[in-house]
């Protein structure tokens, strides 16, 4: 969870300095060569500036619903200066309305699980009214996958997540599958990161 950096109003998400170079070799991959990105959630705000970066040639929007999360992100875009990262917007998933009528890319890292569930099922439905047909919406986290045991970790991570809040908590795979398809979403890849997380991508019917 991001916390207060001891910088100002830029808080600091440990995990990201982790994690950021093994999702970015994925996004790699899977964003589109030009366009928007929209990401959900994007909390202490370190990873759209480490993103723009790496891809400069797609123009950034970060996003949150904490009031606080918004202000660390414009101080950490700030600091940083990338040309192509615009004001974060408030934006709370699991709302009816969102404050955009359209994106090329939806990326979402670290929300499914530390959320309730219906932040989840407005994920799905709010990227699927703004995504053309083919473009993708990108989760990363950990989930609990029917057809892999789960590390013991995770486990211990999901009961602590409930201890904390019983709406959080690891989401089955397959539910969440079942909520993108139901959206308009076509589940089309699973990809194995470090520290027992998966990439899931899904593309707009």
């Amino acid at each position: 969870m991001p916390r207060d950096s001891g910088r100002g109003a830029r808080r600091h998400a440990p995990a990201t300095l982790r994690n950021r170079d093994a999702i970015a070799a994925v996004l790699g991959e899977w964003l589109p060569a030009e366009g928007m990105v929209l990401e959900i959630a994007s909390g202490s705000g370190e990873h759209v500036v480490h993103f723009a970066a790496a891809f400069s040639q797609l123009r950034w929007q970060p996003s949150d619903s904490d009031p606080d999360a918004l202000v660390s992100i414009a101080a950490w875009s700030a600091e940083a200066g990338p040309a192509n990262v615009a004001p974060p917007l408030s934006l709370d998933a699991a709302a009816a309305d969102w404050p955009l009528d359209r994106a090329d890319a939806v990326l979402c890292i670290n929300m499914v699980h530390i959320s309730p569930w219906a932040a989840a099922l407005g994920l799905m439905t709010g990227s699927a009214a703004l995504l053309g047909s083919g473009a993708p919406l990108i989760l990363y986290g950990p989930y609990l996958d029917p057809e892999v045991p789960t590390a013991p970790s995770n486990l211990d991570f999901d009961a602590n997540l409930r201890a904390r809040n019983p709406d959080w908590g690891l989401r089955d795979l397959e539910r969440v599958k079942a909520a993108a398809i139901e959206a308009g979403l076509v589940f089309a890849e699973r990809r194995a990161m470090p520290a027992n997380n998966l990439m899931l991508l899904f593309r707009k019917r």
